[in-house]
């Protein structure tokens, strides 16, 4: 009896186009979600089992097209596929829903308040984050967390979010140069995790600091080399 796997005919990866080729139409729709990539890259170095995506397609339904976060982490799945990395996130054959979106808004809306934020809901996305730096008389950060169905915003800033064991948060800072708001990764005490520019600086000053402590008991650092 001929047995027929209904997964041999969806399109794979490779079949699909990475992204909508969409351009981003702000540079701190690709800076904030590389920016905190590049953090859980350091703190989570050891662990194999997460990814992050910026600016990749999301494809949920083979008959429709992708939808293009700014940026998503799911857990429980393989970080590299192999050495040419992913091309785009299946949902067919990641079998894992991203377990937190982010959409950074520009100048021009694209459904982050509406469309988006109902289909992420279907698709049963825990956290739904929306940084929209424009905004004044609202927090221009916001953390949803999805609730039988429903997102409800969650308050404070940096937001705990338990199932990833890590919190989010805006606060100023300097990354490739740029002095502005940022958005960071937290412990659970609120303390932000450095990002990997403030890492570099904090071991060359400790590097500084041994070299003058060296000295002044009379030794040479560069002797030790």
């Amino acid at each position: 009896m001929l047995k027929y796997n209904p997964l041999h005919c969806l399109p794979s990866a490779e079949d699909l186009p990475d992204s909508d080729d969409t351009p981003v139409d702000n540079e701190l729709q690709d800076l904030i979600p590389g920016l905190l990539k590049a953090i859980l890259a350091w703190l989570w170095a050891s662990r194999m089992d997460w990814f992050f995506g910026v600016d990749m397609g999301v494809y949920y339904d083979p008959d429709k097209p992708a939808i293009v976060p700014d940026g998503f982490l799911s857990l429980g799945v393989e970080r590299i596929f192999d050495e040419d990395l992913r091309l785009s996130y299946v949902l067919w054959e990641e079998n894992v829903v991203p377990i937190l979106v982010l959409e950074v808004v520009s100048h021009k809306r694209r459904g982050e308040y509406s469309s988006k934020k109902k289909l992420y809901a279907e698709l049963e996305v825990l956290y739904y984050v929306v940084y929209n730096p424009r905004r004044r008389k609202k927090p221009p950060l916001e953390v949803y967390h999805l609730v039988n169905g429903e997102y409800v915003l969650l308050r404070g800033n940096p937001v705990w979010l338990p199932e990833i064991g890590l919190g989010i948060g805006r606060e100023r800072g300097t990354y490739q140069g740029i002095t502005r708001e940022w958005l960071y990764w937290y412990d659970e005490e609120s303390v932000r995790f450095l990002t990997p520019e403030e890492r570099a600086i904090a071991a060359e000053q400790r590097v500084q600091m041994l070299e003058e402590r060296l000295r002044s008991l009379g030794v040479n650092p560069e002797s030790l080399m």
